[in-house]
């Protein structure tokens, strides 16, 4: 799978304009690096295709979405889901891409990335063991790193197009090579609803925000996370920016609702822009 995006094009260009013959550059959105030739026609990739200057200089000035490179033919890693109605795009960043949702990253870019946001939502409820559900999975990120200590991670997803974009994202392969990690399609409301009481050791719940998906954030729901969840399990709860209006005033609906649902213990994980409970 070769994925490039303009951070990777543009200094591939710019060594064509010093006149050098071979370049250092990732074909995996800067999970590895390699060494390509640049010849007078393009890029010489590894499976014998060539990437056309042209087409490096159409990914060098996008710089909202990645392009997966197949020999000669060149596509933009973006689809329309008919079921939602919404683009989704894979969006570059100098580490882990995230995905555009009808333009709204999914993941914060402002200060970090998504690879270190993920690895926050998973340090504030460490040790991640046993049992675990992911209630929402977008690229899977924090699946895939939960999945790496956890005895078997269960991930729900709402809409199949985003198994797509996941397909051709390296950063989102460990969903389907990992054998410990099993996809759900379907809404994370119904699909909690259907599971047995007391399954969970642990659960990171990253839903979209509150404007978008109320649900996941009602005292129903809460109650449905804790009936699942094993005794002394843990839930991590990713809210949003707690210094901002909004988030200060979500936290506490969701701390109040969380208590009223059950859960014995609910703390702050500002750095993580969540909330850790306890059942």
């Amino acid at each position: 799978m070769n994925v490039i995006s303009y951070v990777q094009a543009r200094p591939i260009l710019q060594a064509r304009a010093r006149g050098e013959t071979a370049v250092l550059t990732s074909l995996d959105l800067n999970l590895t690096v390699t060494e390509i030739t640049i010849t007078n026609d393009g890029l010489s990739l590894p499976d014998s295709g060539i990437l056309a200057w042209s087409q490096l200089e159409e990914i060098a000035a996008n710089e909202q979405v990645c392009y997966y490179v197949d020999g000669s033919d060149v596509q933009k890693i973006q689809y329309f889901s008919e079921t939602f109605n919404r683009f989704y795009s894979l969006y570059p960043t100098q580490s882990a891409p995230t995905m555009l949702v009808a333009g709204f990253p999914m993941h914060r870019i402002k200060d970090t990335d998504p690879y270190r946001d993920t690895l926050s939502k998973i340090k504030a409820i460490a040790p991640v063991r046993g049992q675990v559900l992911d209630t929402t999975m977008g690229l899977g990120y924090t699946a895939i790193e939960a999945a790496k200590t956890a005895d078997q991670l269960t991930t729900i997803e709402l809409d199949p197009t985003v198994l797509d974009i996941c397909r051709h994202n390296p950063w989102s392969q460990g969903l389907f090579d990992r054998p410990n990690i099993t996809r759900l399609i379907g809404d994370a409301y119904d699909v909690v609803a259907e599971m047995n009481d007391g399954r969970f050791h642990c659960i990171i719940h990253d839903p979209p925000t509150f404007s978008l998906a109320g649900e996941l954030y009602s005292a129903e729901f809460y109650r449905q996370l804790g009936r699942i969840l094993k005794a002394k399990g843990k839930l991590f709860h990713y809210i949003g920016d707690p210094n901002s209006k909004s988030g200060r005033s979500v936290t506490r609906g969701v701390i109040q609702r969380l208590q009223d649902a059950g859960f014995r213990y609910v703390k702050p994980r500002p750095q993580a822009f969540g909330v850790v409970a306890y059942k």
